[in-house]
């Protein structure tokens, strides 16, 4: 008997779980670079630094990981990671804060993500993310970036910094 109801338990719960629906979580990377002019840049005074419009190519990394726009629930950032390209020996040693903000032609700018009171001697650095839904920004064909930056010290060249994003997304499979 205590055979038969572990059977019946197992079987209930083994329908159960099929007939639940799958959620899909998988990242979406883009990238691009913004230069921070030597001339430019006014000295502690905040600063803003457009980039080129990001086209995403969402709509084929949906259908990759075998969904579609209509079915995504959201879309958060992951990881947001700054790397200087050039000139080659500086680094974030002359950045005070940075602040990141996204856009597109339908939706109001928000904040991406931020570091203030900067002290780092690397190449790379890791900013601090909101936990704003992205959703309309990523879905769209397009979106840019502002960067807002203050630094700490007067630049004698231009500097080339990556910007690395990571989104993660959640949709119902197709």
């Amino acid at each position: 008997m205590k055979n038969k109801l572990l059977i019946v338990a197992f079987l209930a719960l083994s329908v159960s779980l099929a007939t639940c629906d799958k959620v899909l979580t998988f990242d979406i990377s883009d990238e691009t670079t913004v230069t921070i002019e030597k001339a430019l840049t006014p000295f502690s005074i905040p600063y803003d630094f457009p980039t080129p419009d990001i086209t995403t190519n969402s709509e084929q990394e949906f259908e990759n990981n075998d969904t579609k726009v209509e079915l995504v629930k959201e879309i958060i950032l992951k990881d947001l990671d700054l790397t200087i390209t050039s000139p080659t020996d500086k680094t974030f040693s002359f950045l005070k804060s940075i602040h990141i903000y996204i856009d597109n032609d339908t939706e109001e700018e928000t904040e991406l993500a931020w570091k203030d009171d900067i002290q780092s001697d690397a190449k790379t650095i890791q900013l601090n993310l909101t936990t704003n839904t992205l959703d309309n920004y990523v879905k769209s064909s397009k979106y840019k970036l502002r960067t807002e930056v203050v630094t700490r010290e007067t630049l004698n060249q231009d500097v080339d910094i990556k910007i690395s994003m990571t989104f993660q997304v959640t949709a119902d499979p197709f």
